[in-house]
C-alpha cells in the first residue's frame, strides 16, 4: 500500500467529517438564533476524545468517526396531563415505559429559565428550519463543490466539428480491442467524403447548433440515406450520406446499448468551457433527481451489498458505499496515474457527490433522521392552520415521541446498515480500476 494511496484516503476521509462537522453547523446556528438552548455539539460517537465548553455548548470530538450530533434540550415534549376520570394513567406496556423514560430523561435537561428555551416549544417553522439546517449545509457544500469543478476546471464541451473520421465500421463490442481489417465495411462518413474540420450544420435538412442535436438526428434517423450540411473552409455544402444501423452506447447512460441506432462514424472536436452557475444549478438539479432515485432504491441495493460481502459477488459499483468504501476510493483516486489536476477534479467531484448523498438521505421523513422532525414540524403546522380556519382552539404540540419505538427500529436498522458496509468496504470494496 504506498503512501499516495493512504494520504488519499486520509484526506477524502477528512473531507467527509468537515462535511459532518459543516451539516451539524447548519442545526446549531439557527437554534441558537431562535434561542434554544444547545448544550453539545459533537463530531463522531462514542467516547469524547476532546471537547471545550463555550458558553453553554460543549464543542468536541469523538472517538468514532462515523456521524455527529448537537444535543438541544426539550426535544420531546412532556406527557399529556392525565385524565382523573381513569382508573390508570400510565400504561404498563414495554414500549409504553421506554417512552416515558425517554420522556424523563428530556426533562432532566430543563433547568430554571429554560421553559422557553426547549425545542419543543418553538414555532413549527423555526423547528423546521433548525432540522433542515443541516441537508441545507450540505447541499450548499455540494453546489460549491460542483461549481469548482465545472466553473473553475472548466467542462469538456463537444462541438458540432469533425475532429477524426472512423475509416470502418466495428462492433461495438470490439471498439477497443482492434483496429480495422480487410473485410469491415467503410463508415457512412468516410463513404461520404467527410474530413476533419467540417462543421455540421443540419442533418436531412434540420439545423443543429451543438452536437447533441447532431447526434440525437442521426441516430434516431435509423438506417437510410440522408443529407449532411456542412461548411468546410468559409463554404456551405451538402453532402449526400447513407446512415447505417448500429448498437451503439446510450449518450445518458454508456452501460446501457441502444439498439439499431443511426451511426455516421465521426468524432467530435472537444473543447473545454467554463459555464456559469446557471449550469451548475442545472446539473444540481440533475444529480439530485438520480440520487432520490437511488435512495428509493436502497432496500435493494443493501441485497447487493449482503451478497457481495458474503457471497463474493461483484460489487455494484453505482451502490451504496460506507465512509470506508468512500475513503478507499479516495485512496485508489490518489495512487492511479491520473494527472494532478484530474485527480483534484475527482475528489472534489466526489466529495460533492457524497453531501449531495448525505443531505438527500436525512430528508427521509423518518426519525431519527432530520426529515423525520422536519415532517413532524410541518404536521404541527398543517393541524395548527387548519384549527384557525376551523376557528377551533390550537392543537398541541406535535408528540414525536409516541413515534419512538419506530425511532429506535430505525436507529437499529441505520447501524445494521452502517455496519454492512463497513464490512462490504473492507472484504469486497468499490473500485474504480480493475
Amino acid at each position: 500500500m504506498s503512501w499516495l494511496f493512504v494520504a488519499g484516503f486520509v484526506v477524502l476521509f477528512v473531507g467527509l467529517l468537515v462535511s459532518i462537522a459543516l451539516h451539524e453547523i447548519g442545526h446549531l446556528v439557527p437554534a441558537k438564533l431562535f434561542g434554544v438552548r444547545v448544550t453539545q455539539y459533537m463530531v463522531g460517537f462514542g467516547p469524547t476524545m476532546w471537547s471545550r465548553r463555550r458558553g453553554e455548548t460543549e464543542f468536541g470530538v469523538k472517538w468514532i468517526p462515523l456521524g455527529g450530533y448537537i444535543r438541544m434540550i426539550g426535544m420531546l415534549p412532556p406527557r399529556p396531563s392525565d385524565d382523573p376520570r381513569m382508573l390508570r394513567s400510565v400504561s404498563t406496556g414495554p414500549w409504553q415505559g421506554l417512552i416515558e423514560n425517554a420522556r424523563a430523561v428530556a426533562l432532566e435537561e430543563i433547568g430554571p429559565g429554560d421553559e422557553d428555551r426547549v425545542f419543543y416549544r418553538k414555532p413549527w417553522w423555526q423547528k423546521v428550519i433548525i432540522m433542515f439546517g443541516g441537508p441545507a449545509m450540505n447541499f450548499v457544500l455540494a453546489f460549491i463543490l460542483f461549481a469548482v469543478v465545472f466553473i473553475g476546471f472548466g467542462v469538456p464541451v463537444a462541438k458540432p466539428v469533425v475532429s477524426s473520421v472512423s475509416k470502418c465500421v466495428i462492433p461495438v463490442t470490439q471498439v477497443d480491442q482492434r483496429d480495422c481489417r480487410a473485410g469491415d465495411p467503410a463508415t457512412p462518413a468516410a463513404r461520404a467524403g467527410l474530413l476533419p474540420g467540417d462543421r455540421i450544420t443540419s442533418v436531412g435538412g434540420a439545423p443543429v447548433s451543438s452536437w447533441d442535436d447532431a447526434t440525437r438526428r442521426i441516430r434516431s434517423h435509423g438506417a437510410g440515406a440522408t443529407t449532411l450540411g456542412v461548411v468546410r473552409e468559409g463554404k456551405p455544402l451538402t453532402l449526400d450520406v447513407t446512415l447505417i444501423a448500429q448498437n451503439m452506447p446510450d449518450p445518458d447512460d454508456p452501460s446501457k446499448i441502444d439498439r439499431n441506432v443511426g451511426f455516421l462514424g465521426v468524432a467530435p472536436v472537444t473543447v473545454v468551457e467554463r459555464p456559469g452557475l446557471g449550469y451548475v444549478a442545472a446539473q444540481m438539479a440533475d444529480f439530485t433527481g438520480r440520487t432520490a432515485a437511488s435512495i428509493v432504491n436502497i432496500p435493494k441495493k443493501m441485497v447487493g451489498v449482503w451478497d457481495a460481502a458474503f457471497s463474493g459477488q461483484k460489487r455494484d459499483p453505482n451502490g451504496p458505499i460506507g465512509i470506508v468504501g468512500a475513503g478507499r476510493i479516495g485512496g485508489e483516486i490518489a495512487a492511479s496515474d491520473l494527472s494532478a489536476q484530474n485527480k483534484i477534479m475527482f475528489f472534489v467531484n466526489l466529495l460533492a457527490g457524497l453531501n449531495l448523498a448525505v443531505g438527500m438521505f436525512n430528508l427521509i421523513p423518518l426519525l431519527p433522521l432530520d426529515g423525520g422532525h422536519i415532517a413532524g414540524g410541518l404536521w404541527e403546522g398543517l393541524k395548527r392552520a387548519f384549527a384557525r380556519v376551523r376557528r377551533r382552539p390550537l392543537p398541541g404540540y406535535v408528540d414525536v415521541a409516541k413515534a419512538l419505538p419506530l425511532t429506535y427500529m430505525m436507529a437499529a436498522l441505520l447501524v445494521v446498515m452502517g455496519g454492512l458496509l463497513i464490512y462490504a468496504d473492507l472484504v469486497n470494496p468499490v473500485r474504480i480500476s480493475g
